[in-house]
């Protein structure tokens, strides 16, 4: 089963950007597909594939910074081809 998750890494300190770079430079070694845009990430690919890399990703994120948030949205399908129709 393919899933779509968008990811919203929001470190509350100072110095936010190592945090949400290094981040978002894990998720793209991961080999899955990953859409990067100025307000989130997202991450296609295999539910369990996907969700082993956040649960990895998100632990280490967490240990990096002091306080954050991270919001997710998770889709069942791959919308990595979507395109609007209007």
């Amino acid at each position: 089963m393919n899933i779509s998750v968008e990811l919203t890494l929001t470190p509350l300190q100072d110095d936010f950007e190592p945090a949400i770079i290094n981040f978002i430079r894990k998720l793209r070694a991961s080999g899955l597909t990953i859409i990067e845009n100025p307000l989130s990430t997202q991450v296609y690919g295999d539910y369990d594939a996907v969700m082993e890399l956040l649960q990895n990703e998100i632990k280490e994120a967490f240990e990096f910074i002091d306080r954050g948030l991270l919001y997710m949205k998770i889709v069942k399908s791959d919308r990595s081809e979507y395109e609007p129709h209007f």
